[in-house]
């Protein structure tokens, strides 16, 4: 069994067989995040791009845990000069970890780190304590985000609703008919006034369209994949 914990803006922690996956820790610098970038757990880090919203506290809490870093190749590089272990995948590529694996795929995006690293942010395709779990990162909606079910049957999407810098609700509706997960978790809204939305407005889009069931996690919310 698989845990899913939003921990706000893009960030959940994913806990399956006592091991713990951590994505986009955006923690300390998120107005609406609760958890301590010094008490989370992590065996390992994935990163979808590296803009100061989703890298967060990625170096500290590696740093402290020792979990490796899964980011795209120049991302990673930086990351790599911070003294920091890494996995330098490019989309398509897989990662192999102890209980599953994690695959980068296209995401339609801007990425330049705070630092000034300029590269391509990216989707996750996570397989982990038996689930698959598709974290579309930062992305507008193409036609594209159809083609990881293709491969693997797709458990839970974590799609972006917020607009602005990302799809917004509407577009998310079409994005989770896209994906083809019977469950769906939005994410990246409601951190900041230009990407407030009504996320209980997309849960009834798309239920009422048949997409899927969506579940709206508050911050620190879990559920059960």
């Amino acid at each position: 069994m698989t845990t899913l914990t939003f921990l706000g803006q893009s960030a959940v922690l994913l806990e399956a067989d006592g091991r713990h996956l951590l994505v986009d820790p955006f923690l300390s610098g998120n107005p609406k995040a609760n958890a301590s970038p010094d008490e989370v757990p992590a065996d390992l880090i994935l990163l979808t791009h590296g803009h100061g919203d989703h890298l967060g506290d990625t170096v500290a809490i590696a740093k402290r845990t020792g979990a490796p870093v899964v980011a795209i190749v120049e991302l990673a590089n930086e990351l790599a000069e911070e003294g920091v272990e890494v996995v330098d995948l490019n989309l398509g590529g897989t990662h192999e970890f102890e209980g599953g694996w994690v695959r980068m795929v296209p995401a339609w995006h801007t990425g330049t780190s705070p630092a000034g690293t300029v590269h391509t942010p990216a989707g996750l395709v996570i397989h982990f304590g038996g689930r698959t779990i598709y974290h579309l990162g930062d992305t507008a909606l193409f036609s594209d985000l159809a083609l990881p079910a293709k491969r693997n049957a797709i458990d839970v999407a974590l799609i972006p609703i917020g607009g602005h810098y990302t799809m917004d609700r509407h577009d998310a509706v079409e994005a989770a008919r896209l994906v083809g997960a019977p469950h769906v978790v939005p994410v990246h809204y409601d951190t900041f006034p230009p990407i407030e939305t009504d996320a209980e407005a997309f849960k009834r889009d798309v239920e009422d369209q048949g997409v899927g069931a969506v579940t709206v996690l508050p911050v620190d919310g879990s559920m059960e994949l």
